[in-house]
């Protein structure tokens, strides 16, 4: 996981997979993010993830919710057809953009 800043908006870009062993790292990752662009729009780019469980999809509504307190929102970058069906499914982009890419 590394945090960059692309153009004003600041971005958490995902590598690996967010299970519960990485869980920890992703929960710091994503306070982080949230404190350094506070009532910002940040995005979190999943291209990289080879799996993203459903820990880590709570803690992204979780993210969302407190960025949106803040004045800002939470996006998420997912090309990915398996990972954007599992989105699409759960319901998550009816709470959570999701983008096809940070531009």
């Amino acid at each position: 996981m590394r945090q960059t800043v692309i153009g004003s908006t600041h971005v958490l870009t995902i590598v690996g997979d967010i299970d519960l062993s990485t869980i920890p790292r992703f929960t710091d990752a994503l306070t982080r993010l949230l404190a350094d662009a506070a009532g910002s729009v940040v995005m979190v780019d999943l291209d990289g993830a080879h799996s993203v469980d459903d820990a880590a999809l709570g803690l992204l509504l979780g993210a969302a919710g407190r960025a949106r307190a803040a004045h800002g929102d939470l996006e998420v970058v997912a090309t990915d057809p398996r990972l954007r069906s599992r989105l699409s499914e759960t319901g998550f982009e009816r709470a959570v953009s999701v983008r096809n890419s940070v531009a």
